[in-house]
């Protein structure tokens, strides 16, 4: 006996491409897939200050002030908002984030680019300093490597299973407490 039809048989499939992420889930897509970044900032001791949830596809140096504009570290006196000196990689240079930093008093150690060092080559201009006490001080920017691992030994954080930014941040809150702890 012969099938009525020749098509595809059974349901239809659950697969349903339904374009951008809601931005309530901070998830965007990367290299990786569809991925979340957490922007943080910790103290020299490897304890996280504050975070920012985006995305994947967004960059690092776009998120550096609103990352640190989130500090608030209350003690006696007024909250502490601001740190005395920012440990950055080469994601975060730029003459923005520099201005930024420079509006505020804060000091800064952050290596520039290859493609920035030759630009400054071309146009003279003020230098930045890179020379060894900037060195020894970058060496300790190990912390931030340590407080990520310190978050991410939590399947749930690093593997990101929830839904919505706001359980996933509630998920990285308890992390920082226990760090604190």
């Amino acid at each position: 006996m012969a099938r009525p039809c020749p098509g595809a048989q059974g349901d239809p499939s659950n697969y349903k491409k339904s374009g951008p992420e809601p931005p309530d889930h901070a998830i965007g897509r990367s290299r990786g897939g569809l991925t979340t970044k957490i922007h943080l900032v910790c103290d020299g001791k490897a304890r996280a200050l504050a975070f920012v949830l985006t995305g994947g596809q967004v960059a690092d140096t776009s998120m550096f002030t609103c990352v640190l504009d989130e500090i608030h570290i209350p003690g006696r006196g007024p909250a502490r908002t601001r740190p005395d000196r920012v440990l950055a990689d080469k994601g975060y240079p730029s003459k923005k984030n520099r201005a930024w930093l420079r509006e505020r008093g804060v000091k800064a150690t952050i290596p520039e680019r290859d493609d920035q060092i030759a630009h400054r080559r071309k146009r003279p201009g003020r230098p930045i300093d890179f020379g060894d006490d900037q060195r020894e001080r970058y060496k300790g920017r190990n912390v931030v490597e340590r407080c990520f691992n310190f978050v991410k030994q939590w399947r749930g954080l690093a593997s990101r299973y929830d839904k919505t930014a706001r359980s996933y941040a509630a998920g990285i809150c308890l992390s920082a407490a226990l760090q604190w702890i």
